[in-house]
């Protein structure tokens, strides 16, 4: 388990904000002093936990094996249209991050990045459906071996406000490579082929880089 280089310069911040409001209590409020230490030191271990980054390797020789891209819980499962980028018919999962997740995210399939965008837009709660095309959010499109391309969207929440997306056009990404990271609370979407068989059940916990969400055909 290591610190995530997206978070290391915001926990540096906080622990000197922190240390420059906690230092005088000492002396103008001792009798408070404690106290406020307690709590200062639960915020930095709330963030600390957030901006943890396990260490997960995945050997997986199937190429058309997808994992999950993100901890969190499965909310959406359903056949729709993904009309934004792709225009046809698509199966959408969708994995819901809270706060007490990892928020590392990891590309769910090797292949080559076909393409990528970012879109700013609302921060709305990641709950609900209407987030996959009004938040902010970024997209990202693999072509696998199979010469299938898969959508993946990294989207903010309400709390959400910063998308971090590490992706070069053209560039070949295998499982355990990153995607990114998004700051606070968020959701991810994978958008797959009709015939695509899903591994997953609505509300069941993923993995990020372990659980197996689906295999194509």
């Amino acid at each position: 388990m290591t610190i995530h280089k997206e978070g290391r310069k915001f926990l540096c911040k906080l622990f000197l904000v922190l240390l420059v409001l906690n230092v005088p209590m000492y002396y103008f409020i001792p009798a408070h002093a404690k106290l406020i230490s307690g709590c200062s030191l639960c915020i930095y271990l709330f963030f600390v936990n957030f901006f943890r980054r396990p260490v997960r390797i995945s050997n997986i020789d199937d190429p058309n094996l997808l994992l999950a891209p993100c901890d969190g819980k499965v909310v959406v499962i359903e056949p729709t249209v993904e009309s934004e980028v792709l225009g046809e018919k698509r199966i959408q999962i969708s994995i819901f991050m809270s706060v007490f997740n990892v928020h590392a995210n990891w590309y769910p399939i090797g292949g080559t990045l076909e393409y990528y965008t970012h879109q700013d837009g609302r921060f709305m709660s990641a709950h609900l459906p209407k987030s996959s095309t009004e938040n902010e959010r970024s997209t990202v499109i693999i072509e696998t071996e199979n010469k299938t391309r898969i959508l993946v969207r990294q989207i903010a929440g309400a709390l959400a406000q910063r998308i971090v997306t590490y992706a070069q056009v053209g560039k070949k990404y295998k499982l355990n490579d990153e995607l990114g990271f998004i700051k606070f609370g968020s959701r991810m979407d994978v958008y797959l082929p009709p015939d695509a068989e899903i591994l997953v059940n609505l509300k069941q916990k993923t993995v990020g880089n372990r659980t197996p969400i689906a295999r194509l055909k």
